[in-house]
């Protein structure tokens, strides 16, 4: 058992925490939508309680290894204050002189905000800058992660930073959660269990794919990934998404359920937009079989799809759902995600949400009390079903006693 962050003394200590704070922002730099911080809010509140000095670190979009002002934490150090009603100092650099200067000057309850991490290539490459750690490390003498969202990353920040902190690192109140829920409900689930799973691409989930399909008891897919594995099956899919390159991974994954007797459930209808998606946007509902005309993408699941899938989903006892089902951020096209989140929200099992974009839907429509447990990582609760561990809590000391 990994120790958590009420078995470990903060007080009067330099807490190093790992937190997401990965938000959408306005174009005026406002945060839009603040969920994330809030999780984090409660081992936040408790660190300083106790007297601890926070310094939170934490990534906002993909900078790819260079500084973008568009992608700063300031504001966020800003909304963060709001929350917490006093002052969150914010520091420009992550490392170097001035941090430094910033962290030891904070005082027991203070919390001060590094600038995003992902700004440092050696943060998601620690092979490109192995000294980044080293620097990190130098401020702090204690190190809690409650950044789910990114524990299956082997990121600096994440898999190495706790391995600083030999016995004196741990897991945050949401991490703890977290990992308390999937290990308790679906690392034995009651069967039969089903995966849905959507988003753009197969390429970022086909590890984790491949090891689910030893817990579960069908798939289904949808989102954009569905058309890499329509086009498997010699279905034309016009110029909809597709990863050419992971066809032969995509057709290994369903002859693997065939050989297991897994179902694996694709739409049988699309809503299919002309051209490039630009306004005023021509749309059309089109049976799978029918193929995809060229000129034309799928964007959306049908209404189809979402009755076909109900009479199989209304007999499951677990659900994990992963991945918005088209399009979601252009209002047409987010028809499929409402319905299956209606869907779900009905039926009498275990349902288990992952993905900022499942969530939100679930969020839109009110639903999200009747699901068992919205998770806050979308990738990292889909990799701890398949494999039951992540590198950021494997790299956490095991408590003592």
């Amino acid at each position: 058992m990994k120790c958590a962050l009420n078995h470990l003394n903060v007080h009067g200590k330099a807490v190093l925490m790992r937190v997401d704070f990965n938000v959408p922002l306005e174009e005026s730099g406002c945060v839009r939508d603040d969920s994330r911080i809030r999780l984090s809010l409660p081992s936040i509140q408790y660190i300083l309680g106790q007297g601890g000095r926070l310094i939170l670190i934490s990534h906002l979009g993909r900078p790819k290894g260079e500084k973008n002002p568009k992608l700063t934490l300031k504001p966020i150090a800003t909304h963060l204050s709001t929350l917490l009603d006093q002052p969150v100092q914010f520091s420009p650099t992550a490392i170097g002189k001035e941090v430094h200067k910033r962290c030891d000057a904070l005082q027991n309850g203070q919390v001060l905000l590094l600038e995003n991490i992902r700004f440092y290539i050696g943060e998601e490459r620690p092979d490109r800058d192995p000294t980044l750690v080293k620097k990190i490390a130098i401020l702090g003498s204690v190190y809690v992660n409650d950044a789910f969202a990114t524990a299956h990353r082997v990121h600096t920040s994440t898999a190495l930073l706790p391995q600083e902190f030999p016995n004196c690192n741990g897991m945050g109140f949401l991490m703890e959660r977290e990992v308390a829920f999937f290990s308790r409900h679906l690392q034995m689930p009651q069967r039969p269990f089903c995966a849905i799973i959507g988003g753009s691409k197969v390429s970022t989930k086909i590890r984790a794919l491949k090891a689910l399909i030893q817990a579960i008891d069908a798939l289904f897919i949808g989102g954009g990934m569905a058309f890499t594995f329509a086009k498997c099956q010699g279905i034309s899919i016009g110029d909809s998404l597709l990863e050419r390159d992971h066809l032969c991974l995509a057709q290994t994954l369903l002859d693997a359920c065939k050989s297991r007797a897994i179902p694996v459930y694709l739409p049988q209808d699309f809503v299919i937009a002309k051209g490039d998606l630009s306004p005023p946007l021509e749309h059309r509902l089109i049976e799978a079989s029918r193929g995809i005309p060229k000129g034309w993408q799928g964007v959306d699941i049908g209404p189809h799809t979402i009755n076909n899938w109900g009479a199989h989903l209304e007999k499951a006892k677990a659900v994990f759902w992963n991945g918005p089902m088209g399009i979601f951020e252009l209002p047409p096209f987010a028809k499929g995600t409402h319905r299956l989140a209606a869907l779900l929200s009905t039926c009498d099992c275990t349902s288990v949400v992952g993905g900022g974009d499942s969530i939100a839907a679930i969020k839109e429509k009110g639903m999200q009390e009747r699901f068992t447990h919205l998770s806050s990582g979308g990738g990292a609760s889909l990799e701890y079903i398949a494999f039951g561990r992540l590198p950021a809590i494997d790299a956490l000391s095991d408590r003592e006693g």
